[in-house]
């Protein structure tokens, strides 16, 4: 496994302005609503289960009455055009989204909650300005993403053919090294939450848990391989995380890689390891969660170096400390590795874990300033 994968090959400004689109829209301060829009989610669902609001800039105030922690999105289709991760329950967390005039859906908690409406009708709205100087990072993003999909598709294919043939030492072998392609473009692969949900989803989204048939994806065959010990009776799972990982590699090509995923991807990556893989949940049947950690740790570098020339310009002070949390988080995974790999997570002491966890919360609070500093609304 590459430590940390190298800025892929730059492009010209004409060739990145080429390869990008941007659909978006924006509104002006003066109209967010007075108030925001309250939405509480609990163990069956939104209340209240339709919403409409007016195109531009709404404030959503989401309350999580469930007992679990969650992630609210706004759908627009099958694609995830904002949301609030690590919602806890008994809080409530506030999103600011501008929203185009249509029809979208709101995910309400566990995968097999029936998902709520929201209608944005027409108000005042205008293209957005996508800033000139990001055009071409951006760009230069996307041809990153798109060669770590095509490394997924081609590990995730070995990796599930080793399942069907009922190796099981292989399989267990090969499982974590073609997940890190899927981990170090989180920001961009969780926009398309069907697939998000078949691919990477934990069994604690579903009602039934571990008993819940519509749970698929990596993690349904983790669980097989780790804790079951079996590789038997699971060719469907196996062909279906392969074709979800095509049909990923085949919506990336038209997909325009919206700016605010794009600059807020480090933080994105670094905060859902200091707020929820800390704890080993991710990989609880392998314990290859510090393969995730580097995957994480390695996309938020790659969008981070791409950005930086910009940032160095605004705010030298904060380059100088996220150059500094980087280099601490990438000596503190090193103490684990082992070979190509990493030590088995269960294997760390919690002394190892809360060290671990210091430098990666303040990695994420330094790059939580990428947006604003850049000025990404």
């Amino acid at each position: 496994m590459t430590h940390s994968p190298g800025l892929s090959r730059p492009l010209s400004t004409a060739a990145a302005a080429a390869l990008l689109g941007f659909g978006a829209v924006s509104a002006s301060a003066a109209d967010m609503p007075a108030a925001p829009v309250a939405v509480t989610v609990t163990d069956k669902g939104c209340v209240p289960a339709s919403l409409t609001v007016p195109a531009g800039k709404t404030v959503f105030r989401i309350k999580n009455d469930s007992r679990r922690a969650l992630e609210w999105e706004i759908l627009q289709g099958v694609t995830v055009v904002a949301e609030r991760e690590n919602i806890l329950p008994g809080f409530a967390q506030t999103l600011t989204a501008t929203l185009a005039t249509g029809d979208y859906q709101m995910t309400c908690g566990l995968l097999s909650n029936p998902k709520g409406t929201l209608t944005v009708a027409a108000g005042n709205q205008q293209a957005a300005a996508v800033p000139p100087d990001l055009v071409k990072p951006i760009a230069d993003y996307r041809v990153y993403v798109l060669s770590e999909v095509d490394a997924l598709v081609t590990a995730t294919a070995a990796f599930t053919a080793a399942v069907k043939v009922g190796q099981l030492d292989e399989a267990r072998r090969l499982y974590a090294p073609a997940r890190v392609h899927y981990e170090r473009i989180e920001p961009i692969t969780e926009l398309f939450n069907d697939l998000d949900g078949s691919i990477d989803a934990r069994a604690d989204d579903f009602e039934k848990k571990e008993q819940d048939p519509t749970w698929t994806g990596f993690h349904r065959l983790e669980k097989a391989l780790f804790a079951d010990k079996t590789a038997c009776g699971l060719d469907e799972t196996a062909d279906k995380l392969a074709a979800d990982t095509v049909e990923l590699r085949k919506r990336l090509d038209e997909l325009e890689l919206p700016v605010k995923n794009v600059v807020g991807g480090p933080a994105e990556l670094i905060e859902e390891v200091a707020s929820k893989k800390i704890s080993g949940e991710e990989d609880r049947y392998s314990h290859a969660d510090l393969w995730d950690f580097q995957a994480n740790i390695d996309g938020a570098q790659q969008i981070y170096g791409l950005l930086k020339p910009l940032l160095v310009a605004r705010d030298a002070k904060l380059v100088n400390r996220i150059d500094g949390n980087f280099t601490k988080v990438d000596a503190t995974l090193a103490k684990y590795k082992v070979g190509e790999g990493f030590k088995s997570y269960d294997t760390l002491t919690g002394t190892d874990k809360n060290s671990l966890k210091r430098s990666i919360t303040a990695l994420a609070e330094d790059l939580s300033k990428l947006r604003g500093t850049l000025g990404v609304d």
